[in-house]
């Protein structure tokens, strides 16, 4: 899930000041992680502990207030007892990679990405999103190669992933639901060569940088790992707490 992370802080100084070029310096000093890596980090802390998503997403956001939450959930983070509220937005699919890690079976991450969508992200849409996120995820650690997670995710979730980043980049603009932000941020990892240069070809696109970037380093993460200077550079933008939840997933996993 550090993948993802990293590239939530990657993309986060191009969300409201997009470029359509992978040539950008990496890590900027003022760039930071938004409320794609609290709630990644609130992901894995439920699975780490009791499972309760609700509870877990409420904590850590009244915790890391103000990191770009959306307006409906802003307000949900607040509620005494918080219900789903029908949402298709990109959020479902921006917290859900450590599900993709944490379980070895298709039936079981499809199960569980439902799960941690659906206490906001009850709307069909958001927990496709959320699946077909966790499920390259799965097949990309598992080492499927492209063209199979290719054929899968599309045919499973009606993706259309034929599509070239060339094609979507010059009409590409911000779009914060996951049926407008998971193929485009999939077709990136697809098209790449390695790590960091997924992060680049999704932040290339414009619109939602953080949230393009951090599902296409949450699968880049899983299919090529993470070069040793970035993951260490990247952990110097998180929080202490969240480098520990990290570094206790990652053993758990082993």
């Amino acid at each position: 899930m550090l993948g993802a992370m990293i590239g939530d802080i990657v993309g986060s100084v191009y969300e409201w000041h997009n470029i359509k070029t992978t040539d950008f310096e990496f890590f900027k000093p003022d760039c930071t992680f938004t409320d794609d890596t609290v709630l990644t980090a609130a992901t894995a802390q439920a699975l780490l502990t009791d499972g309760d998503y609700a509870r877990a997403y409420q904590a850590f956001a009244r915790r890391y207030p103000d990191r770009g939450y959306g307006g409906r959930f802003t307000e949900w983070i607040c509620e005494e007892n918080p219900k789903p509220y029908n949402s298709w937005g990109n959020g479902s699919a921006m917290r859900v990679s450590p599900v993709g890690f944490a379980f070895d079976t298709i039936e079981d991450v499809l199960s569980e990405a439902e799960r941690s969508a659906a206490v906001t992200h009850n709307h069909p849409e958001g927990i496709k999103g959320a699946q077909a996120t966790a499920l390259s995820i799965l097949l990309a650690r598992q080492g499927a190669d492209r063209a199979a997670i290719r054929e899968e995710i599309s045919g499973r979730f009606g993706y259309n992933l034929n599509r070239s980043l060339d094609d979507i980049r010059p009409t590409y603009a911000f779009d914060v639901s996951c049926q407008g932000t998971v193929p485009e941020a999939i077709i990136s990892f697809l098209e790449s060569t390695d790590y960091e240069n997924a992060i680049r070809l999704a932040i290339s696109l414009g619109g939602d940088s953080d949230t393009l970037a951090n599902i296409t380093g949450g699968i880049a993460e899983a299919y090529y790992g993470i070069p040793e200077e970035i993951a260490a550079k990247g952990k110097t933008y998180l929080p202490e707490d969240f480098v520990g939840i990290v570094e206790e997933f990652s053993k758990a996993k082993k």
